[in-house]
């Protein structure tokens, strides 16, 4: 018998070739392949333990679980929007007087009652799934950890470096997508200067409401304001005052004062004080957009271009003439469907002080802004010319310097939508934030910077919403 034999070293094991010659009655040839091994044995059985625990992980996380809390919230959040909603309807049901209206207010309450125990319902549900998705998370986190483990482990079984190859190609690409999208981005725009040098920063959103409630009026008075003074008299630092006009939704005569949130909402008034004692007269408030600084109330006065001064405690009256400003429904605030009556003056205060917004013929029935001085009397300071057309506007407001104007959208939605920077002179038609609405229309926005609130009177209820800088 003869035998050849070939070598050939493969990583740690052997192949050896070799020729057998068998003699005998008839001579015969064989090959034969001998592979001898001297490396580990790879572990087979611990990387199918591996594909199983993965396989495992898959199935326990699934799609339909990944959208139970969902589900879940979106159920909870129409309950809570229907539970608004009847609470609501059941205010302005029968006010009880009679059996009928009893009879109404038990069926709500008891619709109310029912909405609650689902709504408790779906909140359990939701705290169970969390806590099942929370155990199961904190499961296969470890499981995972684990696998993660064990591959690291198996990859010394891989002697021709495939798997750290792999790795190092990945980077690379990663390197390389990198790269590629910093050639396409553009440089940066350069850095947008804080408007009017607000030290508050840029007005990034409005939220709200906060408040929303009728007034002791109840929905007699569509028309009014409210708000917060700025620089309060002594003692009524925490005061609010309310100005409803009661006289044909245009004329008021007299100034409401509540000692604290709490007493608005709940109807209890301070005291009243009177600017007139008929309605309308002369001194009368025509318009709903008022102000209060400084304790007096700035106003539009009565049947002429002029901004009334009522001062709070002496119970005196002074006047500013607004030279060729239009008043009597002649650039009043307006949108597609409707003109908000008497509002061709609006005061509003900021930070810096007290300012006036009204439209002239001279500039073709565009907001003109005046800013208002205030030493003992007012007058009026620098005035800015825009190219805003007062009719195109439902609102408008004063924050840090910058003037802000509104649109209405539908009845849902106002849109903040114009600025006017009194330090640049700087125009914008693109600021783009939406007012939530709970009734169709505000009559009047007021700024309080005490709070950074914009106060909003709105179909006879009373509502506020928080600003934000940043």
């Amino acid at each position: 018998m003869k035998t050849l034999h070939v070598y050939v070293v493969m990583a740690t094991a052997i192949l050896s070739v070799r020729t057998q010659v068998t003699k005998g009655a008839e001579k015969t040839k064989e090959c034969i392949c001998e592979l001898n091994n001297s490396g580990l044995t790879f572990p087979t059985r611990r990387l199918q333990n591996v594909m199983s625990g993965a396989t495992d992980c898959t199935q326990k996380i699934t799609t339909q679980q990944m959208s139970e809390v969902d589900i879940l919230m979106d159920k909870l959040h129409h309950r809570l929007r229907q539970l608004e909603q009847d609470v609501v309807d059941l205010e302005q049901e029968d006010d009880g007087s009679s059996q009928q209206g009893d009879l109404y207010m038990a069926v709500s309450l008891r619709i109310i009652e029912i909405e609650l125990a689902e709504i408790l319902d779906l909140v359990s549900k939701l705290n169970t799934t969390t806590a099942g998705h929370q155990g199961l998370s904190k499961d296969i986190s470890i499981k995972l950890k684990n696998m993660n483990t064990e591959m690291e482990s198996l990859e010394k079984f891989d002697h021709t470096q495939i798997v750290q190859k792999q790795k190092q190609n990945q980077v690379l690409m990663k390197a390389l997508t990198k790269c590629q999208a910093d050639m396409l981005v553009t440089v940066a725009p350069p850095v947008i200067p804080v408007p009017g040098n607000c030290f508050r920063g840029n007005l990034l959103n409005v939220t709200g409401p906060s408040t929303y409630t009728v007034t002791e009026y109840g929905t007699s008075y569509a028309f009014g304001a409210w708000g917060r003074d700025p620089k309060p008299a002594k003692g009524k630092e925490d005061w609010y005052w309310l100005v409803a006009l009661t006289s044909s939704n245009i004329y008021a005569n007299y100034i409401r004062w509540y000692s604290s949130h709490s007493a608005i909402v709940v109807g209890v008034k301070a005291e009243d004080v009177l600017i007139s004692s008929s309605n309308p007269t002369t001194n009368t408030v025509q318009g709903p957009n008022v102000a209060m600084y400084e304790n007096a109330l700035y106003y539009s006065c009565y049947n002429s271009p002029t901004l009334c001064r009522f001062n709070m405690t002496a119970r005196t009256i002074t006047t500013t003439a607004l030279t060729d400003a239009g008043h009597n429904n002649k650039f009043p605030f307006c949108h597609l469907g409707a003109c908000y009556a008497y509002t061709d003056v609006d005061v509003s205060t900021d930070e810096s002080g007290l300012w006036v917004v009204y439209a002239t013929p001279e500039n073709f029935g565009n907001v003109v802004l005046s800013k208002v001085e205030v030493n003992g009397t007012a007058s009026l300071g620098r005035t800015w010319r825009t190219s805003l057309h007062k009719r195109t506007v439902s609102n408008t407001f004063v924050a840090c310097g910058v003037l802000y104007a509104t649109r209405y959208l539908d009845k849902y939605n106002e849109e903040i939508f114009y600025s006017l920077d009194t330090v640049s002179g700087l125009e914008r038609y693109d600021v783009g934030l939406r007012i939530k609405k709970m009734t169709d229309n505000i009559q009047s926005l007021n700024y309080s910077p005490c709070d950074q609130k914009l106060y909003a009177y709105s179909d006879s209820y009373v509502l506020t919403y928080q600003v934000v800088f940043g």
